[in-house]
């Protein structure tokens, strides 16, 4: 598998990685859009070929979102989240609405969080409007995005809803808030379970290849390979 790292054309703040399925034709191109204060990465991901697209984890900053959208062409037919959390899902609704599309995800055990999107952006000074997803998601769930298709794994801890992303063909997933590289999700609000996420990490994420790329729900994107030698929260 070959990993591009770099810029999307004319797009402030947004990097570029491409994976390319060992064996398969199948081709999928991952513009990452940093939003919000709290630089959260929104992945833009889509088939190459036949240019279907998802934007997963939409926290804010729309207008940049959509830009990204308009420069890369692509055809957006689903929004994604990995959980509730404003900085991951602060501007879904307002996506979904421009873009008249729906949104699936996370786990209906973030739906307290979700309901209560605009009340988390009144502590943080950030507008938000409430999310309704039109579905939810569980373990053993799978979505498309063109001919990709990714497997959905309940990793809770950080948020009791939250999920990750998995596409065995490309080797690849988007992980949220779980998995960091050097590092994990926080779990210090009430709601959270710090035994519960390391638990996910190690039974779920850790099984997976060592050379298993992923995309972290803030800063740059690692490998389970990487984490399995340097994490200290998970050695």
């Amino acid at each position: 598998m070959k990993i591009r790292l770099g810029k999307a054309a004319g797009t402030r703040d947004t990097s570029g990685l491409r994976f390319m399925a060992r064996g398969s034709k199948m081709r999928l191109q991952i513009a990452i859009i940093q939003v919000t204060p709290f630089e959260q990465n929104c992945a833009l991901i889509w088939d190459e070929d036949s240019k279907a697209a998802a934007v997963i984890d939409p926290g804010g900053d729309v207008p940049r979102i959509l830009a990204a959208i308009q420069e890369t062409g692509v055809e957006v037919k689903d929004i994604f989240l990995t959980h509730g959390h404003i900085d991951h899902a602060g501007g879904a609704a307002e996506l979904a609405e421009k873009l008249g599309i729906k949104i699936t995800g996370p786990g209906i055990e973030d739906e307290f969080l979700l309901s209560g999107m605009a009340e988390q952006g009144k502590m943080f000074g950030l507008q938000a409007r409430d999310c309704a997803p039109d579905s939810w998601l569980k373990e053993g769930d799978t979505f498309t995005i063109g001919s990709a298709v990714f497997n959905v794994l309940h990793c809770p801890g950080h948020t009791p809803g939250h999920m990750v992303f998995v596409n065995h063909a490309a080797n690849f997933g988007v992980f949220g808030d779980v998995l960091f590289r050097n590092s994990v999700g926080r779990t210090d609000f009430p709601y959270c379970d710090g035994p519960a996420m390391i638990h996910a990490i190690k039974t779920k994420l850790m099984i997976l290849p060592d050379d298993f790329a992923f995309i972290c729900g803030h800063g740059v994107a690692s490998t389970i390979g990487a984490e399995r030698r340097s994490n200290p929260f998970i050695r």
